[in-house]
């Protein structure tokens, strides 16, 4: 392959588990164009209204989007899982990832005790077994199905939609991510995720590692339930 052709390919999007692009026709455009407003606009809307007027669980509300996602993937033949899974990253993407946490942590750190004097730290002091499940269980139980969907899967599946305009896709990631939060039921939960949302597709994108992107939204997670930040992240139904 050309070099000019293989520099084309690594500026598109694609899923580290991408093994082979199919042609890409008018009207597949069209469909994954439509598939993607279905899986990522539709889908938290309708989850929104399930949790807030139906007062169904988010953790049940998310099942069917998130086992749609993963039979698309399992049945596509141009995704291998055991590929999407082996990708480590090296010492400069972890270094990244470290500064940007320990920057943007310390600003957020004080913001929260600032502006939230009695939302700071109020998880590990006053709920310390609580936060400590939290603690083991968020990354398992909430990081890793938000970024099969929002980043293996989008990167995968609708990186042939945007072809060449990769930086628009790129762009287009973050405020779905934070739609996807809408299901929480505050402003400053969906604005706030749109940018972690870019920050997390950025570097899915550079460093085409789902545990690079995996440990980079445990750590701000785990910031989130931490210093208080939680109280703009409960839907106030409680899971099963």
């Amino acid at each position: 392959m050309p070099a000019g052709t293989a520099e084309t390919s690594d500026r598109q999007l694609r899923a580290a588990g991408t093994v082979s692009r199919r042609p890409v026709s008018a009207a597949w455009r069209v469909w994954l164009a439509l598939e993607l407003l279905l899986l990522f606009v539709a889908a938290p809307i309708g989850m929104e209204m399930l949790i807030h007027q139906q007062r169904i669980p988010l953790f049940v509300a998310l099942l069917p989007v998130l086992g749609v996602v993963v039979l698309m993937l399992v049945l596509d033949p141009t995704f291998q899982l055991r590929r999407e899974l082996s990708r480590w990253f090296g010492w400069r993407t972890a270094l990244t990832i470290l500064l940007i946490f320990v920057v943007g942590g310390a600003a957020v750190t004080y913001w929260v005790k600032v502006t939230h004097p009695g939302w700071f730290m109020d998880m590990p002091t006053n709920r310390p077994e609580t936060w400590k499940r939290v603690m083991l269980l968020y990354p398992i139980g909430s990081v890793l199905a938000q970024e099969i969907i929002y980043r293996t899967f989008y990167f995968h599946r609708y990186g042939p939609l945007f072809g060449r305009f990769a930086l628009f896709g790129l762009l287009l990631n973050g405020p779905l991510f934070g739609l996807a939060h809408i299901v929480v039921g505050t402003p400053f939960a969906l604005i706030s995720t749109c940018f972690t949302g870019l920050l997390f597709a950025v570097r899915y994108h550079t460093a085409r590692s789902f545990w690079a992107v995996w440990i980079e939204h445990a750590l701000w997670g785990w910031l989130v339930f931490t210093v208080g930040l939680n109280h703009y992240f409960f839907t106030g139904i409680p899971n099963p």
